[in-house]
This record gives structure tokens, sequence and C-alpha cells, in this order.
């Protein structure tokens, strides 16, 4: 498959595209990608409709998937896993909700790390909870959590969970094994229960680094609840599948009970979805990890060059957190858009002077923006 091919998203409907419906600016904001999903993912689903017949399909019973999804974190995380640990789910915004009602009651404080991605900023609000904000500092030329904020707030008794985000939206930092060790450390001295969100942990564009799921920590993995998907890495984020596992029997009939009645099962064709991504496309992935990789290269430089932005680069996701406030604007998307560019605005995720762009498309897209963001 070409990476470069220009798909024409128009008449689709696309959330991504009808936000700028009519107007003469480039989409590059909410992250799904602009490529064609794998050929198997394709031929799987077209075989499926040509069955005819859609009716229910309980998730555990769909051996398949789960058996795709044990081979991917087997594969991927050397992180041997039980397909009874796996809790499907119609997203990871759905699922750290329900970890919300599972694990607190009204009242209680999550703690979410800022800048962070919209939907997880609202999650406590949502359930009745009161959000504390845990910083993200710059060490060492790199993004990471502020720990001594962390175990500050963790330590108030009305703390009851921490919802994590790793690899981090939208600063695209992989946490080391000794950051995720303080994390556990923090979590299990104040009985916190960790929540957290890996649905860009296979989108790793640093070679350097690997990526380490907060299941597999060995003194609260067991007591985790650690999300993913195949949505990102494969563009199948429209069929609203993605997955929780939780070893622990006690905490995942917890989670469970919390999404009785509310959270519906996942669609047949996100099923069948999720295991052919995870089963028959590891050629395609490695290529758009390739193609991803020399995008990233590319906003890097351009970025270099434009006065008044610079950019950490990330270690993972197809996101680029651009530092805009160089620019002394008053609102830095209102300018994004006065030069035909619309990523996504910094405001939203708690840090009003950045911009998150998506660079998840072909390259001439990426040309064209910066062309515009330069004149």
């Amino acid at each position: 498959m070409s990476f470069d091919q220009v798909v024409d998203r128009s008449g689709t409907y696309s959330f991504k595209w009808e936000r700028y419906k009519g107007k003469d600016i480039l989409p590059l904001w909410v992250a799904d990608s602009e490529f064609k999903c794998a050929p198997a993912i394709v031929e799987a689903l077209k075989q499926r409709v040509e069955h005819g017949v859609f009716g229910y399909h309980l998730p555990i019973e769909y051996e398949p998937a789960n058996t795709a999804v044990v081979r991917w974190l087997n594969k991927q995380h050397d992180w041997e896993i039980k397909p009874e640990w796996i809790v499907w789910t119609p997203g990871v915004v759905p699922a750290f909700n329900v970890a919300c009602k599972a694990y607190c009651e009204a009242g209680d404080k999550v703690l979410i790390q800022v800048p962070n991605y919209p939907p997880m900023i609202a999650a406590p609000g949502i359930n009745n909870l009161v959000r504390e904000e845990i910083g993200t500092v710059l060490e060492n030329g790199r993004w990471t959590l502020d720990f001594k904020q962390l175990e500050a707030q963790a330590a108030d008794p009305k703390t009851k969970l921490f919802i994590m985000c790793n690899p981090m939206n939208p600063v695209g930092t992989v946490m080391t094994a000794e950051e995720l060790a303080k994390v556990e450390d923090i979590c299990l001295k104040h009985n916190v229960v960790l929540c957290s969100d890996e649905i860009h942990c296979d989108l790793i564009l640093d070679e350097s680094v690997k990526h380490i799921p907060a299941g597999k920590l060995a003194k609260i993995g067991s007591q985790t609840i650690t999300l993913m998907a195949a949505s990102k890495t494969f563009n199948v984020a429209g069929l609203g599948t993605s997955f929780a596992i939780i070893p622990d029997a006690k905490v995942r009939a917890k989670f469970s009970k919390a999404g009785a009645g509310i959270m519906p099962w996942v669609t047949i064709m996100g099923l069948l979805a999720t295991e052919v991504a995870f089963t028959q496309c590891d050629d395609w992935y490695q290529d758009q990890l390739d193609y991803l990789t020399g995008n990233l290269d590319y906003v890097v430089k351009q970025v270099e060059k434009l006065d008044g932005f610079s950019m950490i680069k990330p270690q993972a996701t197809f996101l680029a957190w651009v530092d805009a406030s160089g620019l002394k604007v008053d609102n830095v998307h209102k300018y994004m858009e006065s030069k035909g560019v619309g990523p996504s605005p910094g405001k939203d995720f708690g840090w009003p002077q950045f911009t998150r762009i998506n660079f998840a498309c072909p390259r001439s897209m990426l040309e064209q923006a910066f062309e515009r963001l330069s004149k």
C-alpha cells in the first residue's frame, strides 16, 4: 500500500472533515489517520458484509478476537495474558468513564495529568467526581509527569483513581520503567486504583524506547485496568471497539458491574477488524510506522523553520505537540485557522499556547499545511 495516496473523505460525514466543510482549511486535528485500512481488514469486512446477517454476537464468545489480542500483546509487549482478563468495551473513553463509576463515589477525587485530551479531562466531572490535575514538566528535553505533585495529590484520602495516559497524549512521551515504578509505588502507598489508557502504545516511533503496559508492573499490575485498542494503529476507530485488560477477578467484576446496562457489546465488525489487525497485518503495520517516522522527521524540520513555533519530538503517537507561545498572539487556534490549517486547539488540552497537529496523513498534506503556515 502507498501511504502517499490521498483518500477523498468528502461526503462520508467524517467527524474530522465535517468541521471544516466548505472552508479552505486542512483538518489536522482529531486522532484518526488519513490512511486506508490494511487490505486484509478491508477484505475481511467485505466478506462479512456479503454474509448479510448482522445479529447479536457476544464478544467473550468470539474466540478468534480474544486469541488475537493474546497473540498481539505477547508479540508486541512481551505480555502474557489470559483471555478471561479481557473485557471488551466500545471505546477507551467509555471505559475510563466506567472506571470512574466502578471505583469512586460522588465527591471522590480522580487524578488526571495535564495537558491531556479533552474526554479524559472531562471524565471526573461527568461522573460527579473532583478532577485534580497532575502537571507535565520538561526534564532534560523530555516531557514527564510532575511526580511530587502526583505524590501530594494521591495522599489525599479522597483520591481513589488515577487515569493515566501512556504514551502520553498530546506530548508523546513513552513512560520509562523508572517512571512507571514511581507511579506504581505512589498508587500502592495511597490505595489509588490505576487505570491506564494505552491506546497509542503500538505507535512507538522512537526505536530506543519500549512501551511497558501497566498490567505488567510487578507489584500493582494485577490490580490495574489497562485500556487498549486497534483503533488508532489500524484506523478503525469508527467501528467502536476496544478492550480492557484486568487480571484481578474482583477488580474486573467491579468494572463489568459498573458498565452493565449502559455499555453495549462491541460490534461484530469491530471484533473482526481487531482480529485481523492483530493477526494478518504485521507488514502493513511496520510500513505505516516507517511512513509515520518519516512524517515526524519532516514535521520537526518544518517547525524549526517557523518563527514563533517550537516542539519536543514525541517518542510515540502520530501527534505533534507544538509550542506556539513565540507567536505572542491571543488565540493560537484562530491564528492557525487563518493560515488554512485546522489542528486541535491547545486550550482543549489545558495549555492554550500550544497546538496539536495530526501527522498521520499523506506527506503532500503536510507539505501543503506548512506551506500555508510559512506565508
